[in-house]
């Protein structure tokens, strides 16, 4: 059990993203994806900071040195900011479940990043489980049935699979800032902090220079069936979620730990049909038995 800690620390990410990404369409269908994106980090930074206090006594993390600061809060921007913001875009456009499909591209990213910034080499048999993991991820992409793009958006399918691209390319790269930072077994609770406050600082620095965050606030305050849906995404996604994938790639390879990561299309094919009445085919659920079985090639080979 405790040899893969790694590895279920991946997975449980994948489920609790799964969740976010359901909560996080919701809210972003009713106050828009910036919007959301800004409230979930204000929340994030929150909630972990009470986690913290209680947990290791103190707010901030201000005992870690400053090259940790730089790579955790360079990999919070990259990936919390810029590429989370495609993502709810995706979102909108495409659905939570095409939208975290395209995320599927992150671990191909990441290793390839990992190879070459980390030196960290995956054996044959490992790259073979990813490219069957993904195959069966682009069975269901490609799968000709389509979701409505949300209320009052326009279809645009090419763009949000554009969106999602710059999603998958977002977290690849700050999951490999943040390896860098959680060097020496530095605690994942303090480097989810410290990157979530590095992305909520710029984020709403932004806003206010843009003068929009009194918008982002009313837009909030006026819509009070959203509070569920921003909570409920804050919990699952950047407080649990995030935390957990710190965990899983300081516990075991980028590449393995992105990949397990990359299930929410899994997941969220029942969630798409049951919950946002998607019209899903055989392929895609070919699709998802290929990527589990990519995922127990993963276990076994590892």
């Amino acid at each position: 059990m405790f040899a893969y800690v790694g590895e279920l620390a991946a997975l449980t990410t994948s489920l609790c993203w799964s969740a976010t990404a359901s909560f996080f369409t919701v809210a972003a269908r009713q106050i828009g994806s910036v919007a959301v994106n800004r409230a979930r980090l204000a929340l994030a930074v929150a909630f972990l900071g009470l986690t913290h206090w209680l947990a290791l006594g103190t707010l901030v993390p201000l005992s870690a040195e400053p090259s940790r600061w730089f790579w955790l809060g360079s990999s919070g921007v990259i990936g919390l900011v810029l590429g989370d913001a495609f993502l709810f875009q995706a979102f909108l456009w495409v659905g939570p479940r095409i939208g975290m499909l395209m995320m599927s591209l992150a671990p191909v990213m990441a290793a390839i990043l990992a190879l070459v910034f980390l030196g960290e080499m995956l054996l044959p048999m490992q790259w073979g489980a990813i490219v069957i993991t993904l195959s069966g991820v682009a069975m269901v992409v490609l799968d000709p049935r389509r979701p409505a793009p949300a209320a009052g958006e326009k279809p645009n399918f090419g763009r949000g699979i554009l969106s999602g691209l710059g999603a998958a390319a977002g977290q690849a790269v700050g999951l490999i800032l943040a390896k860098q930072g959680l060097a020496g077994d530095f605690n994942a609770l303090s480097a989810n902090l410290i990157r979530m406050i590095a992305a909520g600082s710029v984020i709403w620095i932004v806003a206010l220079l843009r003068r929009q965050a009194g918008t982002t606030l009313r837009g909030i305050s006026t819509q009070p069936k959203v509070l569920l849906p921003l909570l409920g995404g804050a919990l699952t996604g950047p407080y649990i979620g995030v935390w957990l994938s710190l965990i899983a790639i300081q516990r075991t390879h980028v590449g393995i730990a992105s990949t397990l990561m990359a299930l929410p299309p899994v997941f969220l094919l029942p969630i798409g049909r049951f919950v946002f009445s998607e019209s899903i085919g055989i392929q895609a659920i070919l699709g998802t038995l290929i990527a589990i079985g990519g995922v127990a090639m993963l276990f076994l080979v590892g």
